[in-house]
């Protein structure tokens, strides 16, 4: 769980993207690193969504 939340965390360093925005995007719900760093142990599912979105939007700040 801590290697998800360190790349979501890298991921929107890296892009200047929002927490909320991040959840929104990669999973429907705004809440979802909120919640990852309170303790939510995100299932594969949910974490095969996390990395899949990051794989497809490798974006970066401009």
């Amino acid at each position: 769980m801590a290697e998800v939340l360190a790349r979501v965390r890298r991921y929107m360093k890296q892009t200047g993207m929002p927490a909320t925005e991040f959840g929104r995007r990669a999973a429907n719900d705004p809440r979802l690193v909120s919640d990852l760093l309170n303790g939510r142990e995100p299932g594969a599912r949910m974490i095969a969504r996390i990395e899949a979105f990051i794989a497809a939007h490798p974006e970066r700040r401009p």
